[in-house]
């Protein structure tokens, strides 16, 4: 997918701060944000996220990119921030069922966005009853690590206090806007 707006994801285990700092660059940039779709699926699912939701899950996080993107092409803005995207998606599959369907993958290769702002897990863990896997942010984080570099996908490291990673994800974001 290419279009003349130019898509920023922000990306990480659980608990790294992703939706608050999406949000953030989105408001201070005037952009339009694409949601994390699978949060309010799981919430409305009832149950145990498994394979057989992850073709929904992808399906509905394309689909929410997609108007984000139309949406920024609409109101002529230069960029749209992503709340995870399908390569989030495949991290979580592998991560929760030991599998991701290759059409899923070949899905998430062709969609790979500009650049990634990988969260780091320096930050505390916060308990809010959807978040499940405190013991394991390491795992999980090195699993998005290796699946950005995976799938070629540009991205930086964030990490440090909030105002230290909005200030760089404003780094980023700037140059990125500036590149042709």
């Amino acid at each position: 997918m290419t279009s003349s707006v130019k898509r920023l994801v922000v990306t990480g285990s659980e608990c790294t701060g992703k939706t608050t700092l999406a949000a953030a660059l989105a408001a201070r940039y005037d952009v339009p944000m694409a949601p994390e779709f699978v949060r309010g699926y799981a919430a409305a699912a009832g149950h145990a996220i498994g394979v057989d939701d992850h073709w929904p899950i992808a399906r509905g996080q394309v689909a929410v990119q997609d108007a984000t993107v139309a949406n920024a092409l609409r109101l002529e803005r230069p960029l749209v921030i992503f709340d995870t995207d399908l390569l989030s998606t495949v991290a979580y599959a592998w991560h929760y069922t030991g599998q991701c369907d290759p059409g899923i993958e070949a899905m998430a290769r062709a969609r790979v966005a500009d650049h990634y702002l990988l969260l780091d897990i320096d930050v505390p863990w916060i308990t809010d009853g959807v978040r499940d896997r405190g013991d394991q942010r390491q795992h999980l984080h090195t699993l998005f690590r290796d699946t950005l570099a995976r799938f070629g996908a540009p991205f930086t490291l964030i990490s440090g206090s909030w105002d230290e990673r909005f200030a760089a994800a404003v780094g980023n974001i700037d140059a990125l806007l500036h590149q042709t």
